[in-house]
């Protein structure tokens, strides 16, 4: 099986996001403050700000924020070099880096891999994701990592790939590898990883695509898993296209009590950013309502003493 080819070119192209800088995030946003800043649309980044925060306000849960819109050259940043486990958004890592070793290779995806991919990112199956990361191996998930300058990134100990530690700057990274031509990832592979997470099933769409206009199309990726300490974590990574589109929203979380909770977070904040984003929207993708599911972990809690933070 081949990826479909020509989406990401075209969004890249219509969208200018080529050849727009990732900026480094300032100290005081990578240590504890909301700090959004644009060359241009200044007005539109104090209103981040300020709405981001509020979002935040009486929550218990510890909170890491990347918003990336090269269109406006506009970026937010909040803990963005703290750590958090990964849960299940390392998933599209895990494709991306199977992806760059078949490319590496000069093969297409072998039936059954492609068959994995599709089950672990529109499902999240865990048995899918740790077959994968056996298949791929840590020398090339490592190769995957330092090509991509995702230098923040450790992969989990052993078998855990759900504990491989994360931060919101190197999220938003991998998010721009996927939106954008580059010499890591050829246009297929985008183009396949883009559709995947267009077609995650709809019981785990909820997160970043709160609020979001209902006529651009997201690409997301959820993970939870509770641990003794720092109790859930709840992340949500997101990149939404079409026209209007063009921005990416990274939200990572630990300290929830429960699953729920930490959506809510989440969606607290995605709502305000994508409001901000999309001030004209007619119609907008409502916030998720409680489902039987939640509560169950999305993956395998170690059975050894609580190792999360391991790298």
């Amino acid at each position: 099986m081949r990826p479909r080819r020509g989406l990401t070119t075209s969004i890249a192209v219509l969208l200018g996001w080529i050849g727009i800088p990732l900026l480094a995030p300032s100290a005081s946003a990578a240590v504890s403050s909301v700090n959004c800043r644009s060359s241009s649309y200044h007005a539109l980044a104090a209103r981040l700000d300020r709405d981001i925060d509020r979002a935040l306000r009486g929550r218990v849960s510890t909170v890491a924020v990347g918003v990336d819109d090269p269109g406006r050259g506009l970026q937010c940043w909040l803990n963005s070099s703290a750590h958090f486990d990964s849960a299940s958004v390392v998933k599209v890592t895990i494709l991306s880096a199977l992806l760059r070793k078949a490319h590496e290779q000069h093969r297409y995806l072998t039936g059954t891999e492609a068959f994995l991919a599709d089950e672990m990112i529109t499902q999240s199956d865990n048995y899918a994701a740790s077959a994968l990361w056996d298949d791929v191996g840590r020398y090339d998930l490592q190769h995957f990592l330092n090509l991509a300058r995702m230098t923040q990134t450790y992969l989990g100990p052993g078998p855990y790939w759900g504990l491989t530690q994360i931060t919101a700057y190197n999220e938003v990274l991998l998010l721009r590898l996927l939106a954008n031509q580059n010499p890591v990832l050829d246009t297929s592979s985008r183009d396949y990883v883009l559709d995947l997470m267009a077609r995650v099933i709809p019981a785990q769409r909820w997160g970043v695509p709160a609020g979001a206009p209902t006529t651009l199309t997201v690409h997301v990726k959820n993970g939870w898993l509770p641990l003794l300490t720092h109790g859930w974590r709840i992340n949500s990574i997101g990149t939404f296209t079409g026209r209007g589109g063009g921005y990416s929203i990274v939200v990572l979380t630990q300290d929830n009590p429960t699953m729920a909770y930490g959506i809510g977070t989440i969606e607290a904040i995605a709502r305000a950013i994508n409001r901000d984003l999309n001030p004209a929207a007619r119609s907008r993708v409502p916030s998720s309502e409680f489902s039987p599911s939640w509560g169950t972990p999305d993956e395998f809690i170690p059975a050894v003493a609580q190792i999360s933070g391991a790298r």
